[in-house]
């Protein structure tokens, strides 16, 4: 068949009809394999339910979209065309106005357009069915119905597998947020409906593991979605639901990259509009289709929107387009960060320069204006970009720039603006050359005016001078006045209050002891000689003598003798007693003897335990400035004296407590600070061999940011000293029970803790930072 090509003037209207039929007559070339036969439009039946049945030759894929504006549904069916005896129109029936049937080029392919016109607001739900499509519209309401239509079965391998959700995941890209869904195989039936606090999206036939079944809270990304809920719905567990919150006016369509659904929100001014048209002599044909959408795929293994889509041999890549980020030349290196006009669709060839911004100026609701000298002309084919980012690319192509004042735009050649540009600089140079100069007194308040005058100096002009008053801290200004309010600007800015910072410290240490100590003393004497008329009647030996010999004059003898403190000679075999005395532990003693004092058995038991705990609680506080160092101090000087050849010298060692500081106060109101503390103190329990003690210290020195008014532990320090000591006879001491008498046994636990708090506090936080 050969291609014929077709010249649409911009200034005559053409019907749908004849748009319908003039697509028609495209290139055999670019048909597709499926095609459309018929359309058929049943009557209302059960609550007033239209169904509008398209058959095809091959199963549809179809991408809906619902204009709420116009109440019109829009399905496209790609790689299709119309049957050469196809009717493009069908009559009224009931909530459909009428149903209007087309194909048009899309690349190398032809897509089916079904454009069904309601006569007011209706629920909708499209799917296929075998080789038909199916549309049910139900007055009442907008949305999709709650029933809606399910795909034929099919007994392909890749349906009757599950369809699995392995991943729900957000992301904030510009100024669109996506909520991705990676599932596999891919859903055969979505669903979506806006719902009084956002948008509820529907998986049929899919299934959802239990560790997905959550809510996500991504109001942090600053985005439109605030939350995300994920969960298997409770009467089906086939039936995945996600529910999207976000602000009322959001829209949302769908998209497919790399085998994942992607639901993108966006704006309402964000909606795509398509712009479509050939031009030729500087004619231009175009249709203009403002779409506030909710686009689903219905049973879809591809879908279209935003992404360009390649198959090959059954596997589906996705290439998203590339965002320009160029910089518009009007701009004079103002780098725009995003775009936010509306999104619309661009086809032109040759077309004129001065109708292009015509047209874009009736997109974006902007007067723009071009000069004279803008001519040639433009051919561009873009998909889905904001109305604003087309503009910067076509003035970047022909080297054009704007001028934006508000709503109005001047669009004139870029090297004219560069001279008007340079012409305003020249020209505000000679009004300053030409300005009187005024003289004007700025008083300093807080900071130091000559501080503040050598950074005002760079404001000044070569005609300006600036001078410091040091009795009344007054800066003495002479210059144009445009200068002037910028250097009195300057020191509003900086002339504030200092922020004052108390910084208090608290050092706390905690001392727990245990002691226990448990000894025993016992011996005698026993005589057998005829002194005590008690001999042994041998020859040899006639006498015997056992005397105890663990005993010397300072055993502890209290308790074995009624009448006196000591006894001289105990006489102790086993001499192991417990440390006791006044204020410590307990002794009893305990005498055996015969009439004749031949035989003498002393004991004397002694035992002692001690628990104890002890609290210091150290606290210095210290106000300064902001960046100013800080100290304070409390403590004793201790003398000590040294012998050298001039004789003895005292010397005085320090043991103070002190906390040194330097504080700096954030833009975010936290303290930033470098502390050091010191605790240090004398120990007379341990001394020199001159009797001078020894010093306990103590320090941190740390730098750290604590928010104000918070508190936070800077160190700490935890000791443990535990000791198991046992003091016996050899051999006695190992004799089960008989060997206690033979031991002495102590047991000792010594705990220590330090710990140190600090907590800034701005003074003046609301005069120095403004809040």
């Amino acid at each position: 068949m050969r291609s014929r090509s077709f010249v649409f003037n911009a200034t005559r209207s053409v019907p749908l009809l004849t748009l319908a039929l003039l697509t028609w007559a495209l290139p055999a070339s670019a048909q597709a394999q499926s095609h459309a036969q018929s359309t058929e439009v049943s009557p209302p039946g059960d609550r007033q339910r239209v169904q509008v049945v398209v058959h095809f030759d091959a199963p549809p894929t179809p991408i809906a979209r619902f204009e709420r504006q116009n109440n019109r549904l829009i399905i496209d069916v790609p790689n299709a065309d119309l049957n050469g005896a196809f009717p493009p129109l069908t009559p009224s029936v009931g909530v459909v106005a009428g149903v209007l049937t087309q194909s048009f080029a899309s690349g190398d392919k032809r897509t089916v357009r079904v454009l069904v016109t309601l006569h007011e607001a209706a629920r909708y739900g499209v799917a296929p069915r075998g080789n038909d499509l199916v549309i049910s519209l139900q007055p009442g309401g907008t949305g999709v119905i709650d029933e809606p239509l399910r795909p034929v079965e099919t007994k392909s391998a890749k349906q009757t597998e599950a369809t699995r959700v392995d991943d729900i995941r957000f992301e904030h890209k510009g100024a669109d947020d996506r909520v991705i869904v990676r599932a596999f195989p891919p859903p055969s039936h979505v669903t979506s409906s806006v719902t009084s606090s956002g948008t509820r999206i529907v998986l049929d036939g899919t299934s959802l593991p239990p560790q997905l079944a959550r809510i996500m809270d991504v109001g942090a990304f600053a985005g439109r979605v605030g939350k995300i809920a994920t969960y298997p719905e409770a009467s089906n567990p086939e039936r995945v639901i996600i529910e999207v919150e976000h602000p009322p006016g959001t829209q949302h369509r769908l998209v497919r990259e790399a085998g994942a659904l992607v639901f993108e929100f966006y704006a309402t001014n964000d909606q795509p509009t398509s712009l479509t048209g050939i031009a030729r002599d500087g004619g231009i044909a175009r249709k203009v289709r403002t779409v506030s959408t909710v686009e689903m795929p219905l049973h879809l293994p591809r879908i279209e929107d935003g992404n360009a889509l390649e198959a090959s041999n059954g596997v589906e890549t996705a290439t998203v387009p590339e965002q320009v980020q160029g910089v518009t030349p009007a701009l004079f290196g103002q780098a725009r960060d995003r775009y936010s006009g509306r999104r619309i669709d661009l086809d032109l060839k040759d077309a004129d320069i001065h109708n292009v911004l015509r047209l874009l100026a009736d997109v974006g609701h902007v007067n723009i204006i071009t000069a004279d000298n803008v001519t040639g002309t433009v051919t561009i084919r873009m998909r889905n970009v904001p109305w604003d980012q087309a503009l910067d690319v076509i003035l970047q192509a022909k080297n054009l720039g704007v001028v934006r004042q508000a709503n109005l735009l001047r669009v004139a050649p870029l090297s004219e603006l560069e001279k008007e540009r340079e012409m305003a600089i020249a020209r505000l140079k000679q009004e300053t050359q030409l300005a009187p100069v005024e003289t004007r007194l700025i008083p300093v308040s807080y900071a130091n005016a000559g501080e503040i005058s050598h950074r005002a100096k760079e404001l000044l002009s070569e005609r300006g001078s600036i001078s410091v008053d040091e009795r009344t801290n007054v800066m003495i200004v002479r210059d144009v006045a445009g200068n002037l309010n910028q250097v009195e600007e300057l020191t509003r800015a900086l002339d504030t209050q200092t922020p004052q910072v108390l910084v208090e410290a608290r050092i706390v240490e905690a001392t727990s002891r245990y002691l226990r100590d448990v000894g025993i003393q016992w011996g005698g004497d026993a005589s057998f000689s005829p002194v005590t008329a008690n001999p042994t009647g041998l020859a040899f030996p006639n006498s015997i003598g056992v005397v105890g010999g663990a005993s010397d004059t300072n055993t502890p003898t209290a308790g074995l003798s009624p009448t006196q403190n000591r006894v001289d000679s105990p006489n102790f075999a086993v001499n192991l007693p417990a440390a006791v005395g006044t204020g410590q532990g307990g002794a009893i003693g305990l005498t055996f003897g015969s009439i004749d004092n031949t035989i003498n058995l002393a004991l004397r038991l002694s035992a002692a335990e001690a628990n104890g705990m002890v609290r210091i609680l150290s606290s210095p506080r210290v106000l300064t400035l902001d960046n100013r160092d800080a100290r304070i101090a409390q403590g004793t000087l201790i003398p000590f004296s040294q012998v050298s050849a001039m004789g003895v010298q005292t010397t005085f060692q320090e043991a103070k407590l002190q906390l040194l500081v330097r504080p700096h106060v954030t833009a975010d109101g936290s303290v930033s600070m470098h502390v050091k503390i010191n605790r240090d103190e004398p120990d007379f329990t341990q001394t020199s061999a001159r009797g001078d003690p020894m010093i306990l210290k103590r320090e941190a020195e740390t730098d750290l940011l604590v928010m104000d008014g918070h508190t936070a532990v800077i160190g700490g320090i935890y000791t443990r000293n535990t000791g198991r000591n046992l003091d016996q006879v050899p051999f006695f001491g190992d004799i089960p029970i008989l060997g206690l008498l033979f031991q002495r046994r102590r047991a000792s636990d010594q705990r220590g803790e330090l710990v140190i708090f600090l907590t800034p506090r701005i003074v003046n936080r609301a005069e120095a930072l403004g809040r």
